[in-house]
């Protein structure tokens, strides 16, 4: 049996391939970094008061792929794949957003970064499941960050989240 060491079975090799080129490797954990992030995102409060939620699902989400800029290197599967920026103080002043959206669906979400072609907001909840959030609504992109970033980076359809 031939074996590629190359490449990782945890990602399809489109998707390991655009996280490479970005600098992620197997192993990457910069939790100070991380911390950096939460310590910035619980420190800001809108001006209406609105508090951000910090937890475990997304530092470590932050830690293994914050930083990255993630250009898709092909086509997608029915969309245009995302290009992404995952920096969660892109969500900084989204506070109150992000606290709506969550009471809406009984969790509590954190940013995770940007797609930085349309400026979408990446979000996590606490469960690790994440969503995007643009002008045309709110999207849910897999039940953890590797799904979701599949689902990103090879242009899958997202499932739209609608109103019950």
């Amino acid at each position: 049996m031939h074996t590629d060491r190359t490449t990782s079975t945890r990602f399809a090799v489109p998707v390991d391939a655009a996280l490479r080129a970005a600098g992620w490797q197997p192993g990457r954990w910069d939790i100070k970094q991380a911390e950096v992030w939460a310590d910035a995102l619980r420190a800001h409060v809108s001006p209406a008061g609105h508090r951000h939620s910090v937890f475990p699902a997304a530092v470590e989400a932050w830690a293994e792929f914050g930083g990255l800029r993630i250009a898709p290197l092909g086509p997608g599967r029915q969309i245009a794949p995302a290009a992404l920026h995952l920096e969660p103080l892109h969500g900084l002043h989204l506070a109150r957003t992000l606290g709506d959206l969550g009471r809406a669906l009984d969790t509590e979400l954190c940013p995770l970064g940007e797609e930085t072609d349309t400026g979408a907001l990446l979000a996590i909840d606490a469960e690790g499941r994440v969503y995007t959030l643009d002008h045309t609504g709110d999207w849910y992109l897999g039940p953890d960050i590797d799904r979701a970033l599949t689902t990103l980076i090879a242009g899958t359809q997202p499932t739209r989240l609608t109103a019950a």
